[in-house]
């Protein structure tokens, strides 16, 4: 009946707006009622063991020409969460009923963390006085672990790298024949129903679900589908790949591009990564550059892999993740995708 955005929901629904209440005055009882369900949704996953990385991402503005006028966090509000999570129920609902209808179908699998990696995460940890339950002796984990982990370093300083190591301490999601489960998710069963305009697994399987309502699946149908899907998953989880790591170097180009205007400028930020070369810094405004060890000159640094940091041999002077940092820009190559600082000893500024 009418055409919402996030916004107006939003505003609706969190910042009990007057304006936008009375212009969608007949939805706004059903608005409540939403935000009410997704709650207990959200709260069923979370006491199930969900995990819930809520990373901000990056908000890239653009002029008429295609050049950056300003970049942001983005991050997501009440409405979007609660379409997430009609979302996933959709997405388990669906999973579940051709799970058990015994059908060809192809779902969202995401494996248990390898426990080698589990165990490193366990050690790096306890360097910032966390720990993870079992996480150095058992052979697998429980999401609710990671959860619990993660709800423990909430609005410290360490959050984002945290959560940003535990996230990559485990694998990588894929597409499969066989309903293994989803670990991130603590969820038995899962697919990708809810988008089959903009992605290929979801339109695959809404086109076995409409045959399967019409008229049934007969044996040929299903000896079909048996041989094509393994091929399916394969190529599909072969070419998300492919386009995450184009969107991750088209957003490198355009904040290299974006960083040029502030050459010789000095901004704060956090060590987000720590090398033997060097440690990487990011700016409130999710760019993220390089300092190059040979920039620091006051001592020689030598990196520690167990704590994950540099320090200085002489003056013990040292480098951590979540470490804040003032940094001057010296250099940004669109063409490289690089961004490099030096430290600096001045004032921060805003990155507009």
């Amino acid at each position: 009946d009418r055409r919402m955005s996030y916004t107006n929901v939003n505003a609706i629904i969190e910042k009990n707006d007057a304006r936008r209440k009375e212009q969608f005055a007949r939805f706004v009882p059903m608005f409540f009622l939403m935000k009410k369900l997704s709650d207990l949704l959200r709260g069923r996953r979370k006491k199930r063991g969900g995990i819930d990385f809520d990373f901000p991402e990056s908000k890239i503005l653009l002029d008429k020409k295609g050049r950056v006028t300003k970049i942001e966090p983005y991050e997501r509000n009440s409405a979007q969460l609660l379409i997430e999570d009609f979302m996933l129920a959709a997405n388990e609902t669906v999973a579940e009923d051709y799970y058990w209808q015994q059908l060809p179908f192809l779902y969202r699998v995401h494996e248990a963390p390898d426990p080698e990696k589990m165990r490193a995460l366990s050690v790096f940890v306890e360097n910032f006085g966390y720990y993870i339950r079992g996480g150095k002796t058992a052979d697998s984990v429980h999401p609710r672990q990671l959860q619990e982990l993660l709800a423990k370093v909430t609005g410290a300083s360490e959050e984002a790298l945290i959560a940003r190591l535990t996230l990559r301490s485990m694998k990588q999601a894929k597409y499969d024949v066989s309903c293994s489960g989803h670990f991130g998710l603590a969820a038995k069963f899962y697919t990708h129903f809810t988008s089959p305009i903009r992605r290929y697994p979801d339109l695959q399987i809404h086109r076995i679900i409409k045959e399967n309502l019409r008229h049934g699946l007969s044996d040929a149908r299903i000896s079909h589908y048996e041989k094509l899907l393994p091929g399916v998953a394969e190529e599909s989880s072969r070419l998300e790949r492919r386009a995450d790591e184009a969107e991750r170097e088209c957003d490198k180009m355009k904040k290299c591009e974006y960083m040029r205007q502030f050459l010789g400028k000095t901004f704060e930020g956090v060590i987000s990564g720590v090398t033997s070369f060097g440690f990487y810094v990011e700016l409130p405004n999710t760019c993220e550059g390089l300092v190059h060890v040979n920039t620091l000159t006051d001592d020689y640094y030598v990196y520690y892999e167990g704590t994950m940091e540099l320090k200085g041999e002489r003056t013990l002077r040292s480098f951590k993740l979540g470490q804040p940092v003032s940094v001057q820009v010296t250099d940004a190559d669109k063409v490289m995708r690089t961004i490099d600082f030096r430290l600096a000893p001045k004032e921060p500024s805003l990155v507009e």
